[in-house]
């Protein structure tokens, strides 16, 4: 079982950028298929990104370009830069980690264990 702890959001103005963090407790992360996930107010959460466990990444096509995942095997972290943020950004942040090796990583059935989330605000 891993323990997830997302760290880093907070307020930045348009076209600034954050970096958040998910620290893992209980397992290491190259154990598992680590994604990011968000949920704006009155919205479904959505996919962002995920990192697998052959450190391949795959991001959302809206997002691509703008946000990075990586991971840090030492730290046992998982980190979301997010570079030229909008207002449109604003949500909250989750991680999410998958035990096993689900090819369907944009789907939040895939994953097993999530974070209490981190919340992002982008102001005009």
């Amino acid at each position: 079982q891993v323990q997830l702890v997302e760290s880093g959001g907070g307020s930045v103005q348009a076209g600034g950028s954050l970096r958040l963090l998910c620290h893992a407790s209980g397992r290491t992360v190259s154990d598992y298929n680590m994604a990011w996930f968000r949920q704006a107010p009155g919205k479904a959460r959505e996919f962002v990104a995920t990192i697998r466990r052959s450190r391949t990444t795959y991001y959302a096509d809206s997002l691509k370009g703008r946000f990075t995942i990586s991971r840090d095997n030492a730290k046992n972290t998982v980190y979301l830069q997010m570079n030229s943020l909008n207002p449109e950004d604003t949500a909250v942040y989750y991680c999410a980690a998958d035990k096993a090796s689900g090819i369907r990583y944009s789907l939040e059935m895939t994953y097993d264990y999530w974070g209490q989330g981190t919340q992002v605000t982008v102001s005009s």
